[in-house]
Order: C-alpha cells, then sequence, then structure tokens
C-alpha cells in the first residue's frame, strides 16, 4: 500500500481537496519517513517540525471549512539551504552563518507558504552552492539516495535525495551550472531550470546575469509544473522579470499547470550526447544512444545535431567567476581560513581575469545565443543527457578525469548542463531508468527561449509514454536498505574536505 509520503504532488493535493487525505496525515508520513532513512543520507537539515505541524492543522481546518484552497495547499515542502527562511536557520553551507536565523523569508519561500505549502525544513547544499558535490562543514556530506557512499551532486543535492526517498513531495532548488539538473539526473527525480526570471529572486548579486535562478523539483513534471505555477511572479525584485505596468504576465496565468497537452509526434527533436565540447563519459553516450533510439518513434523526426557552442567553456567561465567575485570576495580576503576550497578557487580565479576578458566572454555568450535561436527555427526541442558521468564517491570533492582525460576546471563536467546555462534556455532533467552501473541516469530536455510550457509538457508527455515500462520509467530507491543503513555521519570524511 502506498503511504501518504510516496504520493505525487498533484494525487496528494486533490485528496487534500476531496477531504480524503489530511495535511497533518501527509505531514506525519513524511516525517516518519524522514526520522527512519535522513540518517542514511542526511538530505534534510534544519528542521521545522513545530511549526510545520501548527501549518499542517490549520491547513486541515481551512479544508474542512470549505474555502478557497490554494494550488500547494497542505503539501509539505523542502526548502534549499541557499534561501532564507523565517525562524529557521539558513546557513549557505557556511561557518560563517552557521547560526544566522532569517527575520523573513525569501520571496520564493514567501510565494510558496502563500500557495499553502508547509515548510518542513531545510535541505542541504554545498557552501553557498559551490560545487556539484553537497558536503559542507557545517551538515556534513549528503549521500546519493540509490548508494549513500556515493555523490548526490548538487548544489540542490539535498532537495533530489529528499524527494527521492520520499520525505516531501516537492522541494525547493537553483541552478547556475546545473544545480537543479545534475542532482535531479543522480537522483533520478525532475529537475527544471526555468527562463531567467521566471521565478523571481533577489540573491543574484549581478541583477541582469541570466545564469543563476530559481526553480522547482519534484518526482514528475507534472508535479513540477504545480510547483512553478506558485513560484512564477512579477516580482519587481529581480530586474529579468520584467513585464508591462499594471499587467500580471506570469502570476496564475494557467501556462504551467496542468501541463498542456502536445502532440509528440509533430516535433522536430536535435539530440547531442556533447554538444560538441563536453567530456561525456563512453558509459553515459551508450546509455543515451539507447534512450534516443527507444524514444525516437514518438517525435516527428530525431535529428543528432547541436547548435555552435565554441567557446562556451571559456564564456561561462568568466562570467561564472565575476558572479562569485560579487558574492564572496570580501569573504575571502577577510575570513580566508573559513571558506572551503570551492569558493577560494572560483575567487582566485576571477581575480586573474581582467576586464577585456568579461569584455570578450560577454560578447561571446550573445554570439552564441544568437546561433541558438538560429537552431531553434529548425528544432521544436533539444535532448542531452543531463551529466557527463554517472555518480561517484561523494568523497571525490570533483571529477579530475573523466575516460582519463583531465577536466579543465572542478566543474567542467557539468557542460552538458552550462552550455544551457549560458544562453538562457529552459531546461530539465526527465528520469529514464539507470544507467549500467544501476544508478539513475537523467535525460536534459531543452527548449526554446521562453519555452518553458513546452518542455514541461513534452516531458509529460514523455513521462506518461514510458509509464510502466522499467527500463525507462523513474528509478525508485530501496527504502528498507535506506532504513537499514549506517548513518552517513559515520563514513570518514563525513565532515571535512578530505
Amino acid at each position: 500500500m502506498t503511504e501518504p509520503c510516496d504520493l505525487s504532488a498533484v494525487e496528494a493535493r486533490r485528496l487534500i481537496g476531496a477531504r480524503r487525505l489530511s495535511p497533518v496525515e501527509l505531514l506525519d508520513s513524511c516525517l516518519a519517513r524522514i526520522a527512519a532513512v535522513n540518517p542514511a543520507v542526511n538530505a534534510m537539515v534544519a528542521m521545522d517540525e513545530d511549526r510545520a505541524r501548527a501549518t499542517a492543522r490549520d491547513a486541515e481546518a481551512a479544508v474542512m471549512q470549505g474555502g478557497p484552497l490554494g494550488p500547494l495547499h497542505g503539501l509539505p515542502v523542502g526548502i534549499k539551504d541557499l534561501d532564507e527562511t523565517e525562524g529557521l536557520r539558513t546557513t549557505w553551507g557556511s561557518l560563517l552563518f552557521a547560526d544566522h536565523v532569517p527575520a523573513k523569508d525569501g520571496a520564493m519561500v514567501a510565494n510558496l507558504r502563500r500557495a499553502g505549502a508547509v515548510v518542513v525544513g531545510k535541505t542541504n547544499t554545498p557552501e553557498f552552492g559551490a560545487g556539484a558535490n553537497t558536503r559542507n562543514l557545517v551538515y556534513g556530506a549528503t549521500g546519493n539516495a540509490f548508494d549513500p557512499s556515493k555523490s548526490a551532486a548538487g548544489s540542490s543535492g539535498g532537495s533530489a535525495v529528499a524527494l527521492a526517498a520520499g520525505m516531501v513531495p516537492i522541494a525547493s532548488g537553483s541552478d547556475t551550472g546545473g544545480s537543479l539538473r545534475n542532482p535531479a539526473a543522480f537522483n533520478g527525480i525532475f529537475g527544471y531550470r526555468p527562463s531567467p526570471g521566471l521565478v523571481p529572486s533577489e540573491r543574484r548579486g549581478i541583477g541582469w546575469s541570466p545564469l543563476s535562478v530559481l526553480g522547482p523539483m519534484a518526482r514528475s513534471a507534472t508535479d513540477a509544473a504545480l510547483m512553478l505555477s506558485a513560484m512564477a511572479d512579477d516580482d519587481a525584485v529581480d530586474p529579468l522579470a520584467y513585464t508591462l505596468h499594471g499587467r500580471s504576465v506570469r502570476r496564475g496565468d494557467g501556462s504551467f499547470f496542468p501541463p498542456a497537452p502536445v502532440d509528440l509526434s509533430r516535433l522536430r527533436v536535435a539530440a547531442t550526447a556533447d554538444f560538441g565540447f563536453a567530456p561525456t563519459e563512453r558509459a553515459i553516450r551508450d546509455i543515451f544512444a539507447e534512450r534516443v533510439a527507444k524514444l525516437e518513434s514518438l517525435f516527428a523526426r530525431v535529428e543528432h545535431a547541436h547548435p555552435d557552442c565554441a567557446g562556451t567553456d571559456e564564456a561561462f567561465e568568466v562570467l561564472r567567476a565575476a558572479e562569485f567575485l560579487v558574492a564572496h570576495r570580501e569573504k575571502a580576503e577577510r575570513t580566508p581560513d573559513r571558506i572551503g576550497p570551492n569558493v577560494a578557487a572560483n575567487v582566485a580565479e576571477a581575480l586573474r581575469y581582467t576586464l577585456g576578458d568579461y569584455a570578450k566572454a560577454a560578447a561571446a555568450q550573445t554570439r552564441i545565443y544568437r546561433g541558438w535561436q538560429g537552431f531553434f527555427e529548425r528544432h521544436d526541442l533539444l535532448v542531452s543527457p543531463a551529466i557527463t558521468l554517472s555518480p561517484r564517491s561523494w568523497r571525490e570533492l570533483y571529477p579530475k578525469e573523466i575516460d582519463g582525460q583531465p577536466t579543465r576546471t572542478y566543474f567542467h563536467w557539468l557542460s552538458l548542463a552550462y552550455a544551457v546555462s549560458l544562453v538562457g534556455h529552459p531546461s530539465c532533467s526527465l528520469p529514464l531508468g539507470r544507467d549500467r552501473s544501476g544508478m539513475p541516469f537523467g535525460l536534459q530536455i531543452v527548449g526554446p527561449r521562453g519555452g518553458d510550457a513546452l518542455v514541461l509538457a513534452a516531458a509529460a508527455a514523455i513521462e506518461a509514454a514510458v509509464a510502466g515500462d522499467v527500463e525507462l520509467s523513474r528509478p525508485v530507491p530501496d527504502i528498507a536498505a535506506l532504513k537499514a543503513a549506517p548513518p552517513i555521519a559515520s563514513m570518514p570524511g563525513f565532515l571535512t574536505w578530505d
């Protein structure tokens, strides 16, 4: 029998609205699952159990009163520990903020609460989100839901693992170089990177940069679309959430949930294993080729092609470094002993660049973006692997080589994701079975500029097409094994950078 915590967000919300599932019962189920399996993986960190229980009781009373209910009414949510939560510790995974308790919610969190979500607690993240391996010196490492000795990826690793293990039905994430999509792929859940500005963010130090976005994470495209419907907003706190004066463009317009029906057989799809430059592992190339072959009959045509991405590595490295310099230079200079190796390396790299380097990178970004627009005149969607390799040990701070070839930076292994971040197109990681190592495989689906509704609709249609196919449907971790596993905190290196 399915436990309430394992229900989809959409089904749980339907049952709550129909008075067939109590928000209190759902929260109790989620809290029991957290207590049972979180020690093995360390996905949920700061908990807000008392307030969550009070909110769930209020949600139950509202249902019984028969008034209007928000789209997320009574649904437990995990909030990534990069987003401020009123009265609940927010550390950014940094010793500098180990005891920080915000006085108010961030804008995105406030929107989720207004939509009826019940904040259960915070999900683990790397220090300041740096490095796609969820480790820090405040809470320690997060293990993969399918093998706690392996990486959960990051920086939204805690959210991905919590979702995979049934701790919450929805969770928040953020993405610069793949921080939503990478952990989604590693843990067999759905991660969605929206178009910049669709989910307003006050966190970006360079407000007009499209690299960093906030977005939803869930166990399916439809659940993510439900969450996105509550996150999308015209809030002027984000300069990229530009709008028309006096007119709502994003909030509550019904564009995202439910995903609109789409005829996959009319879509022209491009497929690429590497965008022409990403160091994709041979084993991942092979499984990607098999997945494309399995799905090919669903579409009008599948062509092996990709946009011109020449210069993507260099442009992303410089533009990303500028964001780190704005956010963390002062910390690196004043408290160098209190920041980790990834943040320190980013600041040091940024200080080596000149204004000329930045101008060259911005010009390359513009050139590459314009090339993508021509490419999408001939294609409706672009698919690739979501990540370049299968999960490795979380004790490896980052992959220094792929198939024997050295990586150029500590984030080079994320290049399948940041190729898309650079140009600001919407994309997702859709779970499609397992790879040769028995770990989840994620298919990245990229849409045209502003094509958020199309990406979500296509992902939901593909999910429906493969439902029941053991090889292609979403893999589920062994909950009994996680319950019986030793605590990840007992593993060597859990609370160090070693």
